[in-house]
């Protein structure tokens, strides 16, 4: 899975289990702060990824990701969620705690964290 979208659904996800506004992240493991936007109303997300000028947008479980031109599912449970990478035929897992989301990359085998700033 590519760093931008684990960014996105890391956005994603924080947007619709906490019910915030997501002004921006900071990726730990590439050390970059990133201008992703993300805005959940129900089942539903709006979200903007500024460095790549792509829109994300979708109706749970199916986020359309127009600048890998690809979805991802999104499960959410609680303060978890889980989905597939169609993109890149991956797994994922993450957690929120906090301003915090810590995603499993089941491709990478490996952990990547961000922190999220929010409206």
């Amino acid at each position: 899975m590519t760093p931008h979208t684990r960014a996105i659904i890391a956005a994603s996800a924080y947007a619709f289990i906490t019910g915030r506004k997501v002004a921006g992240l900071h990726d730990h493991s590439t050390t970059h702060d990133l201008r992703i936007a993300a805005e959940a109303k129900g089942q539903q997300l709006q979200g903007h990824d500024g460095d790549r000028a792509a829109k994300f947008h979708g109706v749970l479980p199916e986020i359309y990701d127009a600048g890998a031109r690809a979805f991802f599912s999104l499960e959410i449970d609680g303060e978890t969620a889980r989905g597939y990478d169609r993109a890149s035929s991956s797994h994922y897992s993450l957690k929120v705690t906090g301003e915090t989301v810590q995603l499993y990359d089941h491709s990478q085998t490996e952990w990547f964290a961000f922190s999220v700033q929010v409206v």
